[in-house]
């Protein structure tokens, strides 16, 4: 079942910054604008139980915070060990100001 969730305003996410989305209707989420484009992925790291929101985002690089493994956000692949298994993505579409996913 796919529920259309609210994120956040596009504008509380300047370029280069990441947001943690804590909706009731969703699981942990993230959010991240990589030069103006938005993306949003689990934020929970695939290997050991961390938010990825704690940790660093540079340019389309997450990295979690526990033990340093990497994530694409705009592919969710794991590109750093430990990480292996990619992260969930959703599909953002903007309305307006308004940032919504189909989770």
């Amino acid at each position: 079942m796919v529920c259309k969730v609210r994120l956040c305003k596009a504008s509380e996410v300047a370029p280069g910054q990441m947001l943690r989305i804590d909706a009731t209707d969703a699981p942990p989420l993230a959010v991240f604008n990589v030069d103006g484009s938005f993306y949003a992925t689990s934020n929970v790291c695939t290997h050991n139980i961390a938010l990825l929101t704690d940790g660093y985002f540079e340019g389309e690089t997450v990295e979690c915070p526990i033990h340093g493994g990497c994530f694409n956000v705009k592919t969710g692949e794991a590109t750093s060990f430990p990480c292996e298994k990619p992260l969930r993505t959703y599909a953002v579409v903007r309305d307006g100001d308004e940032l919504f996913a189909d989770v």
